[in-house]
Parts: structure tokens; C-alpha cells; sequence
């Protein structure tokens, strides 16, 4: 936000409508995931996965999704979905032939690069991220790191 005035810029606003429309996702998958445990561990025991694999996806889905959400540690949990969307397409939709596989790898493909985008820009000035920046100097050096 300008020093001279409370008033958001547009950019500010716009990054904020970005981190929510791209949190979204993730807080819609991971609680569907989490609200029929059995059926999801079910679902990736036939993906050949574990049920600690299942809970670290809907930790990290709920985790990272609330993270971009508020604006809290956003490059961490921004670099966190970004790679799991990565893995996610190289993983489970290389089945090109199948145009429903396609639009998926395609699909996590782009939400991948939304998230290296805001990896790299971070949060903005509407974040708990701006709040904390403020509180720096007390501040462990890694977390300062992630922060800035």
C-alpha cells in the first residue's frame, strides 16, 4: 500500500484476487480429500500410494491453500503447490492420447507456473507476510529469508 494513503493499489488488489482464485482449489481438494478419509485412502492405495502419502497431499493441499489464503509464509507454500502440481503432471496425467489427461497435465501445468510467479513476487501488501516484514529485525534469519 502507498505511504500516503490506506487505499490498496489495484496491483495490491489484484494479487490478492490472485492468491484466493489460486488457493481455491487447493482448500476445495484437500477437504474433500480429508471429509471421506476412507474413500481417499482407498483412492490412493489403487494410485499405488500410502495413507501417509494421502495425509501429507491433504496437509499440504489445507496447509499450503491457507498459507497463499492470508498471505502467511506465501513463497514457501506458493513454491510447495507449485512443485506439487509439477509432480502431479508428470505423475498421474501423461496420457496424451486421452484429451480429458491432456487438459489435466495442461491444467496443472499453468496453476504450476501461477505459483512460481508468485513464489517469486510474493504476497503483497495485503498479507500477513507485509505485517511480519515490519517485525523483521527480531526475526530468525531464514524466516526474514522467506518473508522478503
Amino acid at each position: 500500500m502507498d505511504s500516503a494513503s490506506s487505499r490498496p493499489r489495484p496491483a495490491d488488489l489484484i494479487l490478492l484476487l490472485g492468491r484466493l482464485l489460486l488457493s481455491l482449489i487447493f482448500l476445495h481438494e484437500g477437504l474433500v480429500l480429508a471429509s471421506d478419509i476412507t474413500a481417499t485412502l482407498d483412492t490412493f492405495a489403487k494410485l499405488g500410494l500410502s495413507a501417509p502419502v494421502a495425509f501429507a497431499t491433504i496437509a499440504l493441499q489445507l496447509g499450503a491453500g491457507l498459507s497463499l489464503a492470508t498471505g502467511f509464509l506465501t513463497r514457501l507454500g506458493a513454491l510447495a503447490l507449485g512443485l506439487f502440481c509439477l509432480a502431479t503432471a508428470l505423475l498421474f496425467h501423461t496420457n496424451f492420447a486421452s484429451q480429458n489427461e491432456l487438459l489435466h497435465f495442461e491444467k496443472d501445468l499453468a496453476i504450476a507456473g501461477g505459483m512460481f510467479v508468485l513464489t517469486a513476487s510474493g504476497a503483497g501488501s495485503i498479507s500477513i507476510d507485509r505485517l511480519l516484514r515490519k517485525r523483521t529485525n527480531r526475526m530468525h534469519p531464514w524466516l526474514r529469508a522467506v518473508l522478503s
